[in-house]
């Protein structure tokens, strides 16, 4: 994996999740925390996750720390709350991807699970499952949202690679 391939992945992973954002920003205060069929029981919780998930492993990987858990969903009583948190983090995560080289994505991060279990992974291996994990948790944001009538459209890879062409 080199760094130009993590680059764009990592552009993909931040234009679905505008996608799914601007989606968000549309539905009510109620309908963001309602019971949704998700396995994280809300859109709130279920973007808090993805969010959180980012948030871990960049943590993880650019600064060595083994965070013991995932932000809790009260840190996000909002809507608002959750995107200007997470444009921040996009922030952090764009500079840090930004600064590696192709080396840089060969070493190896050692680390503790949540429930802490020790592993190693190459780091081009962990910055991967961000946009994976991201991959699945959009589709279940995206599914509660069209239940609100709010569909964020298609997340399809290939059409941010056209859209970053035209």
């Amino acid at each position: 994996m080199q760094a130009s391939e993590i680059m764009t992945l990592f552009g993909y992973n931040y234009w679905a999740n505008a996608r799914i954002l601007g989606a968000a920003a549309k539905v009510t205060a109620a309908q963001f925390t309602a019971v949704a069929r998700t396995s994280h029981n809300s859109l709130r919780g279920t973007l808090v996750h993805t969010y959180g998930v980012e948030w871990l492993y960049r943590v993880r990987c650019q600064e060595g720390l083994t965070p013991d858990g995932l932000p809790p969903i009260t840190d996000f009583p909002t809507f608002e709350t959750l995107r200007a948190k997470w444009q921040a983090e996009e922030q952090a995560m764009r500079a840090y991807v930004g600064s590696l080289s192709d080396r840089d994505l060969t070493r190896i991060v050692a680390y503790k699970t949540t429930s802490g279990v020790p592993h190693e992974n190459v780091l081009w291996e962990l910055l991967l499952q961000v946009v994976m994990h991201g991959t699945q948790t959009r589709s279940e944001a995206a599914t509660a949202l069209t239940g609100y009538r709010q569909s964020p459209g298609d997340l399809d890879l290939i059409l941010f690679l056209r859209e970053r062409l035209a």
